[in-house]
């Protein structure tokens, strides 16, 4: 058995002279291979699994005392590692200096395929599960894969239903730490994602990469079927059943379906007659969750404000349903001025209550046209 010990020549050791009778050392030599044989046995140990050491809080075992030491410190909640830098504490040596790459910038480990760095080997490690396309992890409810075992075990609450994190404030609960960290946001109000073109915050970072495609115009995902293209993948979902027709969400009071979930939650409010959303100036309350401008649009009647504003004339309007239907009767309008006629004259205009073409045209009408335009020679009458 090899111990991996180099042993010398007994005429090339340099030994001071003692003064006494050189003796065999075979016993030293046997108590040396007991000792190395101990330590084989103590590795086996540790290679077979066996973990001697329990967690009295929650019972997890490890392998050597020093880990469970360290495990200790998420019970206690002790962060005796500080970062000079910022604020931010650990309970690790290990994951302090790996906080510190953050400030530093360092991606010491790229990608063999594409351009892209990251600070850790073990980022990269799962970075490379893109290329491959390898979900290792498989649920044993459904068949939804993934790429890390973390992900599987985020994924398994979806089926257990178990929300272990409870917002303080209200009494909404989550999944994972992190949606409550995010929840609270919408308590303190804080947005701390800034756009950098725009003035508009977020309060995650993914909404505003997500809000940045506004600028670029950048729409990635595009539909198999037709031409459509659309800035989200949760977009291009919600497209595809255009073309299915598939409807999955059905109501349980009457037969009706929906493609949405939202639409189907906005529907359930016409069964139960709540109006969850109500104008605090005067009682009027309205039920359209899926809209939530509707709200915002009849405070316009309070405030009077007219945001949308005709390019053409200086009338203003509430609703920009209010504008765009002005600019098609002004352009419909406008062809008496052009003398185009794409379309065919109806005399009974008035009786409709429609503004056409036949409405305005001197011919018809005894110039009577009503446009208010100073360049309108057929305003005689206005």
């Amino acid at each position: 058995m090899a111990f991996g010990i180099r042993l010398q020549p007994e005429t090339e050791v340099e030994t001071e002279d003692s003064g006494e009778p050189e003796t065999d050392d075979s016993d030293d030599w046997k108590e040396t291979r007991e000792d190395l044989s101990e330590l084989n046995l103590k590795n086996k140990k540790l290679k077979t699994g066996k973990r001697q050491h329990s967690c009295s809080e929650c019972g997890k075992r490890f392998n050597q005392k020093g880990h469970l030491t360290t495990h200790m410190l998420v019970h206690t909640g002790e962060k005796a590692f500080s970062c000079s830098v910022c604020s931010k504490s650990f309970t690790q040596r290990g994951n302090l200096t790996q906080h510190m790459l953050v400030h530093t910038g360092e991606k010491a480990f790229s990608c063999s395929v594409c351009s892209k760095s990251f600070t850790l080997r073990q980022s990269l490690t799962t970075h490379m599960l893109v290329h491959t396309g390898e979900k290792a992890f498989s649920c044993s409810v459904c068949s939804k894969s993934f790429t890390q075992r973390q992900h599987l075990t985020t994924h398994m609450l979806v089926h257990t239903g178990q929300k272990a994190f409870s917002c303080s404030v209200c009494s909404k609960s989550f999944t994972q730490r992190q949606h409550l960290t995010t929840h609270m946001l919408v308590h303190t109000g804080e947005k701390p994602f800034s756009c950098s073109v725009c003035s508009k915050s977020f309060t995650r970072r993914q909404h505003l990469t997500t809000h940045m495609l506004v600028h670029t115009g950048e729409k990635p995902f595009s539909c198999s079927v037709c031409s459509k293209s659309v800035t989200l993948r949760q977009s291009l979902t919600r497209h595809m059943l255009v073309h299915t027709g598939q409807k999955p969400f059905s109501c349980s009071v009457c037969s009706k379906s929906f493609t949405l979930r939202g639409n189907l939650t906005t529907h359930m409010l016409v069964h139960t007659g709540e109006k969850p959303f109500s104008c605090s100036v005067c009682s009027k309350s309205f039920t359209k969750e899926s809209d939530p401008h509707i709200l915002t649009r009849h405070m316009l009647v309070h405030t009077g404000q007219k945001a949308f504003s005709c390019s053409v004339c200086s009338k203003s309007f509430t609703l920009r349903q209010s504008l765009t239907q002005h600019i098609g009767n002004l352009t419909q309008h406008m062809l008496v001025h052009t003398g185009e006629k794409p379309f065919r004259l109806i005399k009974s205009a008035e009786a409709t209550g429609h503004l056409t073409a036949a409405a305005f045209d001197p011919k018809l009408n005894d110039n009577t046209c009503r446009c208010h335009l100073a360049f309108c020679i057929y305003s005689t009458y206005c």
